[in-house]
């Protein structure tokens, strides 16, 4: 899942539910393990989150057993071609 940040189409994503289908877990037990709502790991896991907190991700790193580049990817926008305008 991914973020739109607002400067074109660089985006964050979100690899939460590669992780929990790895580890078998499911949004609702690592809710608990976590004490954050299911609503809000799942606005993270949508790619709807516009911030997350360090002590959240941390707790999902001791939860799911990874590191932050394991959860969060950054995927950089298109460099435009020669000729072309930049994306602003």
């Amino acid at each position: 899942m991914t973020g739109a940040d607002d400067a074109g189409d660089a985006v964050i994503e979100v690899r939460l539910d590669e992780l929990l289908r790895e580890r078998g877990m499911t949004l609702t037990e690592l809710s608990q393990r976590v004490q954050v709502t299911v609503v809000n790991l799942s606005v993270l896991k949508n790619g709807r989150a516009r911030a997350i907190r360090f002590s959240t991700l941390t707790r999902l790193c001791d939860a799911l057993g990874c590191q932050p580049g394991d959860l969060l990817r950054y995927r950089p926008r298109p460099k435009p071609m020669d000729g072309e305008p930049p994306v602003t």
